[in-house]
């Protein structure tokens, strides 16, 4: 038998147990129990101390796309991290990212405040290749974003550390703030690392050309906030679709309550789905028993 210990605030452990069963029916599923016996981890922030007597440990599974908080414990063992990355979460992130942007593109917040003042307000809708949509971060989540968006007509560019390649996307790696002033729709679809922390601050956002707008799908501290909001007060930023933020949940007085210029999503872009999700878990497994890497393993170094 292989011993799992699961643990998330947000995750059914019962779904994932019962998506998991068919694929590994050696696997001892556990909510709790002796430490020393774990062999693997598959957890969403996991509380302080949860690593503590593992001493058998030999794979951590972070459910989800983003291991920042995982990789900034000082308790982490020393074995391999896999992060997830199945089909339902590119598609729900695809479908959110094409949503946020669309919103922008064909002025909903105009609508719903128009709609709020009993107002019926004609805006001529522009081609969708007109806007200049640029995504930053190409990788696993960001990358079949950036294709959906380039099939829909819009004018995609894509920014990444190193090249890329993607058909009907103009990819660069190179100065980041040239990139920005060529951008009317912002996407933020990096991992945080030391590197990309704060990288949004008032600098790039006055890259940005007046009036762009901002999509931010992955971490809040690729942000600094204030800027952001002075941004969006001052009409350089013209409207922000937020999903992820420095402080979750968004506390209760924050300026991004108020402001009309802002859509605010419970950090929900995308989510890990059991049923498909645990294909990749198992393979995992069955790889690191074997003496082999996992699936999607993440490099401490790079930070994703």
């Amino acid at each position: 038998m292989t011993v799992l210990r699961f643990f998330s605030a947000h995750d059914d452990p019962v779904a994932w147990e019962r998506a998991l069963r068919p694929l590994l029916p050696e696997l001892d599923f556990r909510l709790d129990g002796p430490a020393e016996e774990v062999e693997v981890v598959l957890a969403w922030q996991p509380p302080p101390g949860l690593f503590a007597g593992m001493s058998r440990l030999r794979l951590v599974v972070n459910l989800g796309a983003g291991v920042d908080k995982l990789l900034a414990r000082d308790d982490l063992p020393p074995v391999p991290v896999s992060r997830l990355n199945d089909q339902g979460m590119v598609q729900l992130m695809s479908s959110w990212v094409s949503w946020a942007v669309t919103s922008h593109a064909r002025d909903t917040l105009k609508f719903a405040a128009a709609q709020r003042r009993g107002e019926w307000r004609y805006i001529h809708p522009r081609p969708l290749s007109s806007f200049r949509v640029g995504v930053l971060g190409l990788g696993e989540l960001g990358a079949p974003a950036a294709r959906l968006l380039a099939s829909m007509g819009y004018d995609v560019r894509g920014w990444s550390r190193t090249p890329k390649d993607i058909p009907g996307v103009r990819c660069q790696s190179g100065e980041l703030h040239e990139f920005l002033a060529g951008t009317d729709i912002c996407v933020l679809l990096l991992p945080l690392t030391p590197q990309t922390r704060g990288m949004m601050d008032a600098a790039a956002l006055s890259a940005l050309p007046r009036g762009a707008c901002l999509v931010n799908a992955s971490r809040g501290a690729l942000v600094d906030e204030a800027a952001l909001i002075e941004a969006l007060r001052s009409g350089h930023i013209a409207e922000a679709t937020l999903d992820a933020f420095a402080v979750e949940p968004l506390p209760p007085g924050h300026p991004f309550w108020a402001m009309e210029n802002v859509v605010i999503t419970p950090h929900l872009a995308s989510i890990t789905i059991p049923e498909e999700a645990a294909v990749d878990v198992a393979e995992s497994i069955r790889r690191v028993l074997r003496g082999e890497a996992p699936l999607h393993q993440v490099d401490p170094g790079r930070g994703y």
